[in-house]
């Protein structure tokens, strides 16, 4: 589990399949309401205080992002304080007691970062023709980001193009809007078919 500030009231979460998996938790289970579920939010909102001092009193929002073969991102948004939720110092509770308004989204996004082009314009060959469409390619924090949608792959083509691009590169945890708005567009469709043809 990794955990990271993005801002003054927003975390990133990032659990792998092992983190689910040691806590008796199926990705399908993070979009129900069972105790394991509440157990593993708990757990992470006393690592975020640990780690970062993030208190997780009051109203929360819930992102999850499910990223094939990596794991799942949570993003916990800090909300307001509203009228008369008051000071909770007086009271004795058992549990934490968390407000939370769950936006759930699937992705199929496959994000990998390569921090040479050399090893990211490799990679775009050895996939090229395991793809029908090739992505969009950012740069974000002084490395380049290669996003796939690998829509109606076959299994064993979808582990094949992972464990090719694995070589090359390490998979990422961001989403396409952290890379909008803070990243730079190099190629917006399409990007492993012109980095080849343009390379080849």
């Amino acid at each position: 589990m990794k955990i990271e500030r993005l801002s003054k009231d927003k975390i990133r979460i990032f659990l792998t399949f092992d983190d689910l998996t040691e806590r008796g938790i199926q990705k399908e289970d993070m979009w129900r309401e069972i105790p394991k579920v509440h157990e593993l939010f708990s757990e992470m909102m006393d690592q975020a205080y640990t780690e970062l001092g993030f208190d997780a009193t009051g109203p929360l929002a819930v992102e999850v992002f499910t990223l094939p073969a990596q794991g799942m991102v949570v993003i916990v948004t800090r909300g307001k304080m509203g009228l008369g939720m008051g000071d909770h110092d007086d009271f004795d509770f058992d549990d934490d007691i968390y407000e939370v308004e769950f936006t759930l989204e699937q992705s199929d996004v496959v994000s990998f970062s390569f921090g040479d082009f050399e090893d990211l314009l490799s990679a775009a060959k050895r996939i090229n023709n395991l793809l029908v469409e090739g992505g969009s390619l950012y740069n974000y924090k002084d490395r380049y980001v290669l996003q796939l949608e690998p829509l109606e792959m076959e299994e064993q083509q979808y582990q094949t193009l992972i464990a090719l691009l694995s070589e090359y590169g390490e998979a990422v945890s961001i989403n396409t809007v952290v890379l909008e708005e803070y990243g730079t567009t190099i190629i917006s469709d399409d990007a492993v078919k012109v980095l080849v043809s343009h390379f080849s």
